[in-house]
């Protein structure tokens, strides 16, 4: 099992990217999922080098380093970085996936230039029309899926049509729900509500196999009630921004809070286990990264802000997708249940 990582991608690259690679394959949790774990680490050498001094010849043997001599920054074009930087880190790890090299690969750089990098280099799965970022969002019960997070801002209802089929594999195959109960975010829960995009999905969504409960609306999707919502990327972004600030939010405010006289003091050190469940559960870096659906290919996209922790479980995910054959489940739904054109749609007759 190897898994390429960009070794040059964050905003705490390479010394955060690194040291993640190394919890990876000293974790036994994760080496009882692979035994056999190397994380190939891709990025200018001296750098990967430099992070790698002290460590042990047999946990060298799995952090293979391939050097790539480009970065791509946070700051720059997606799409121009990739064609004009082909030796980039980002670029390099999805060429190792387009040449079966690797099982997957893993970045917390540039998301835009990720995702076309993956385009890029190893397409889409036939009969896909977008590709989508699924993420993992906490809820009461334990954690629901929001797809997309962010890949398209400006989609149609074929579009979302088959964010849902794959949301579905995601949660069902990597996630474990038995009868993931998918969901359209809307403005209500009643069918009369949304916009025309969501009214167009609505008659998509019937006509598929899929546990469908209708409209959704933004709390659902922390309060238990569903567990796969779909939307186009521009909301999925928005919300998946607000409900990591809200997170911030509650914990920042408790502190303070506690803080604020001995009384609360006293009760906080009570309660301090409890905070540092809700805190975990709440942590984004325990999920680590969200797989592009659709792609020809694992790639996986980590938050900017990634450190070692977050770099580890980010290895984590892409060993349950590709252990689980997420995308072979997600091509045979695809085929089945979303076949449809990516055309110009045929105009109204507008009078007799």
């Amino acid at each position: 099992m190897k898994i390429a990582l960009d070794a040059m991608g964050g905003d705490h690259a390479p010394r955060e990217t690194v040291q993640g690679a190394l919890l990876a394959v000293r974790d036994a949790e994760l080496l009882q999922m692979a035994p056999d774990l190397q994380v190939v680490l891709v990025g200018r050498k001296e750098d990967i080098e430099k992070e790698l001094a002290g460590v042990s010849d047999a946990i060298r043997k799995s952090l293979p380093v391939l050097d790539a001599r480009e970065v791509v920054e946070m700051g720059e074009s997606p799409a121009q970085a990739c064609k004009q930087k082909r030796d980039s880190s980002i670029v390099r790890c999805a060429g190792l996936v387009k040449n079966h090299e690797v099982d997957a690969t893993v970045s917390a750089g540039n998301s835009g230039a990720a995702m076309a990098a993956a385009l890029m280099m190893c397409g889409r799965i036939d009969g896909v029309l977008r590709p989508a970022i699924v993420t993992m969002v906490p809820t009461i019960n334990g954690y629901s899926v929001l797809v997309d997070a962010g890949a398209n801002v400006d989609s149609k209802a074929k579009h979302l049509l088959q964010f849902a089929l794959m949301g579905e594999v995601f949660a069902r195959i990597v996630l474990n729900f038995k009868s993931p109960r998918v969901g359209l975010l809307s403005i209500g829960e009643e069918e009369s509500k949304g916009n025309e995009l969501v009214f167009e999905t609505q008659a998509l969504l019937k006509k598929v196999p899929l546990n469908y409960i209708g409209n959704v609306e933004g709390r659902d999707t922390v309060n238990g009630q569903c567990d796969v919502t779909v939307c186009d990327g521009f909301v999925g972004n928005v919300a998946l921004k607000a409900i990591e600030g809200v997170g911030e939010l509650v914990m920042t405010g408790l502190a303070r809070e506690i803080k604020s006289n001995l009384i609360t003091l006293i009760g906080g050190l009570i309660a301090r286990p409890a905070f540092k469940r809700f805190k975990k559960h709440v942590d984004w870096r325990e999920f680590g990264g969200a797989p592009l659906l659709g792609i020809d290919g694992l790639n996986l996209i980590s938050h900017g802000k990634s450190d070692a922790f977050a770099i580890k479980n980010a290895i984590r995910m892409a060993l349950r997708c590709v252990s689980r054959d997420m995308n072979g489940v997600l091509k045979e739904q695809i085929n089945k249940y979303g076949q449809v054109s990516d055309k110009p749609d045929t105009p109204k007759p507008t009078g007799a």
